[in-house]
């Protein structure tokens, strides 16, 4: 906000009311204008963040109040094109999801190929907004075992990852390279 202000010489009040405009506007632009997406392959996927504070630490007046704590940004990716077709900020649970997937289906023109990560909550939320009209899978990553040096907020490493779909009749499972 600073360096915004410092190179165009407007007050930061000013950047962060035309800020809140821009995202009006663009939001009003995706609503309008992301339908009837002619699609093949779908990628969704939830991005973690917190609002306020990190969960643990929402005081006690603000716990259980969206807005406070964990927030989650849902996303559909066009695999191809890479068009965000569809997103949302809730909270991750199976209304989220379902709430989503609504979303993501009324805004697709064919069928699709749908890939998520192993959220259970997808499961219902994908059969429910599509009808079983879908080619959906999960792609499940498999950890190693913790990295003791690398940080506290490190990720453990991917060793490989499993394929749950409608489409296999077992889950595939493949070690990464």
């Amino acid at each position: 906000m600073n360096a915004t202000s410092r190179l165009s010489g407007a007050a930061k009040n000013t950047i962060l009311k035309l800020l809140a405009q821009l995202g009006e506007a663009c939001a009003a632009y995706h609503e309008k204008h992301v339908r009837n997406v002619k699609s093949r392959r779908i990628q969704c996927d939830e991005i973690w963040s917190f609002c306020y504070s990190k969960q643990k630490n929402v005081p006690d007046q603000f716990k259980g109040v969206f807005g406070y704590g964990d927030c989650w940004t849902w996303t559909a990716l066009d695999q191809d094109s890479k068009l965000i077709v569809s997103y949302m900020l809730g909270l991750r649970d199976g209304a989220a999801a379902q709430e989503f997937m609504d979303d993501v289906a009324g805004r697709l023109a064919n069928r699709v190929q749908l890939t998520t990560d192993g959220l259970k909550c997808y499961l219902e939320a994908v059969m429910n907004a599509f009808d079983g009209d879908i080619d959906f899978a999960q792609l499940v990553k498999i950890y190693g075992p913790e990295q003791g040096g690398a940080g506290r907020y490190s990720p453990p490493k991917i060793i490989g990852t499993k394929k749950e779909g409608n489409r296999a009749a077992n889950p595939i499972s493949r070690p990464l390279n």
